[in-house]
Order: structure tokens, then sequence, then C-alpha cells
């Protein structure tokens, strides 16, 4: 699903017709959380998440976090729900023997990068990992799970959309208030300019102190160049014209661009008129590392995968955190 505009407009009309539903939703949630008791494990855990359904940026950080924390000397495992994939887990994944129909998009991408656990059961998932020699579980989409407590919880946000008109589904994009949601959250990584995160500090600042880090997404450094190339584009991610921002500030002509739903798998048909169109535009057709995961190995030596990396401003104050949170443990 692609996110409505009126999720991120002011006083909109259909938001406030949407209102009672959103108490429906609250309620749900509210009996779901009497059922379960968040529970530990013998390693620190640190929690991935958002507060706004879709994507804002969880991935692209846990990619980051995997390659800073093997860097450290630590054994990273990632957990994560398999959204999208049939498997109920805890299983590890394995690239070669699954496919985006077993375990979902994200949890393939990440399992390229550490090893990779679904789980439906996320607890159990980060028992598996820590019995299979992790010393540290990173919780991917970890914020609102109700079966394991984390050692450090961090959110990621759009500095640019924020928290939208801050209210819940359907009315708005937040899963949950922000005054539930804000109270469990030891750090917010905030991707945007400067300029655009001290506006969104500023805007919720006031009522919630948080350290706030602000991130950038970068192409990854590998040679590729894409400056006055003509491109046809594809995204199925939580926020598709994220994706179209990149390709414009990497200089690419843009020929044509077709959002898709987050999760979507583009069909045969769908990649053969895109190809016919990029043959007589002479240009690239290109997607994401999380969309490139969806195709099939043809269509993957077709299409080119534009790779992006998450570059955190501040290193040190996440280290800080991060090393206090790990006292207790061995």
């Amino acid at each position: 699903m692609q996110q409505p505009h009126f999720w991120f407009q002011k006083n909109s009309l259909l938001s406030h017709l949407l209102l009672p539903f959103s108490g429906i939703w609250l309620l749900g949630t509210a009996i779901r959380k009497r059922f379960y008791t968040r529970k530990t494990v013998e390693k620190p855990v640190i929690s991935i998440g958002n507060v706004n359904i879709g994507g804002t940026g969880k991935t692209p950080l846990a990619i980051t976090l995997i390659q800073k924390l093997r860097d450290k000397g630590h054994n990273p495992h990632i957990v994560s729900r398999g959204y999208g994939g049939k498997l109920q887990g805890p299983i590890q994944v394995n690239e070669k023997e699954h496919s985006v129909l077993d375990v979902g998009d994200e949890a393939l991408l990440l399992s390229t990068f550490g090893p990779t656990w679904i789980a439906r059961d996320r607890y159990m998932g980060a028992i598996s990992a820590v019995n299979e020699g992790a010393s540290i579980v990173i919780l991917d989409d970890g914020h609102q799970n109700l079966t394991l407590e984390p050692t450090l919880s961090i959110i990621v946000v759009d500095a640019v959309r924020g928290f939208g008109n801050k209210r819940v589904i359907p009315s708005g994009p937040l899963r949950e208030p922000l005054s539930q949601a804000l109270t469990r959250v030891d750090l917010v990584v905030a991707i945007g300019t400067e300029t655009q995160v001290e506006r969104l500090q500023n805007h919720f600042g006031k009522d919630y102190d948080l350290p706030v880090i602000p991130a950038r997404l970068t192409l990854l450094e590998s040679g590729l160049s894409l400056d006055n190339q003509n491109v046809v584009a594809f995204a199925g991610i939580g926020d598709p014209s994220k994706f179209r921002t990149t390709l414009n500030e990497l200089g690419t002509n843009i020929i044509r661009y077709v959002p898709l739903d987050d999760h979507e798998i583009p069909n045969e048909s769908f990649l053969l008129r895109l190809e016919r169109e990029a043959r007589k535009s002479n240009a690239l057709l290109v997607t994401t590392e999380k969309d490139a995961v969806r195709l099939n190995p043809e269509w993957k030596k077709k299409v080119l995968t534009v790779p992006v990396r998450l570059e955190l401003n501040d290193w040190d104050l996440f280290d800080t955190y991060f090393q206090n949170k790990l006292k207790g443990f061995h």
C-alpha cells in the first residue's frame, strides 16, 4: 500500500472521518498487548523500528549496524519477522535455498550482509541466534514487538515527513500514539539534511527529550556513475518517492518512474513493458536493492541495482549509548 497524501496534511476532512476507525485500531492493539510479556535473552538486543507504518530506512540502518559492529569485533545476527514470507521460523535464512515467498524481501536482502533469522516469535528467533553464536541481536522492525525486550531501542524517521499528522492508522501514519511510542525510545535516527533534521527536532523536541542523530542515504562507492544517464526506474518500498529523489541527486535523466506498493513483486508483463521502454529511450532499467531480491535470476541480470547506504553523522553519540547499554553483558 502506498501511503495516502492526507496522512501528511493538516486538518484533512478524510483524516477526521477516519478517526473512529483509529480508535478501533488502538483498542485492538491494547487487547493484544495484554496477552504478551517481553522477555530478555543473555545477549544485548538492538531494536530498529519506527512509529510510522511503512519504510523509513530501517533496513539501510540494519545493514550499516551489521558492518560497524562486525568491524568492532562483534558477531551480530539479525532477527526479522519475515514479512511477506510463508515460513514461520525460527529458521536461519539461506539466500541459496530460500526465496522471497519463503522469508520475505527484507530478510532475504539482510541475509546477504550477515546471519539473519526469521521468526514470527522474535524472542524464539533471538534464542536461536544466541545459540548459534550471536554476540549481539539486531531486531529488525522491533519497536512494536511484544515478545522480546530490547537493550537499546532505536527508531528511524524521515526528517521531511516526520510523523505526518500525528494520528494513528487509518486516519494517520502512526502505528501507535507518539506519547506511547517515544517513551520506549533511546535514540532517534532522522534521515535528511541537517536543516531538515533541525526542523523535525523543533517540531517534536519540545515534548520529547530524546537524542537525535542525523543521517543521510548515500550511493555505495562502487565506481558506478549515473550522471546524465537515461533511466527507467521502478521501486516498491515504503516511500517510493525516496528512490526517485536519489536518482535525481545522482544526476540521472528519468524517462519514466513507476512507484509500486511496498513489498510488491513485479510481474513478467510489467517488466517486459519497462524493458521495451528503456530500449526505445536508450535507458538503463534500474531499481533498489530491496526490489532486486524479488526478481528472478534472469531479470536480476537485466535490471541495474542502485545500492545506497545509510551514514550516521555522529557515530560517537551512538557508541556512547551503545556502550552504556552493554554494561552487565559479557
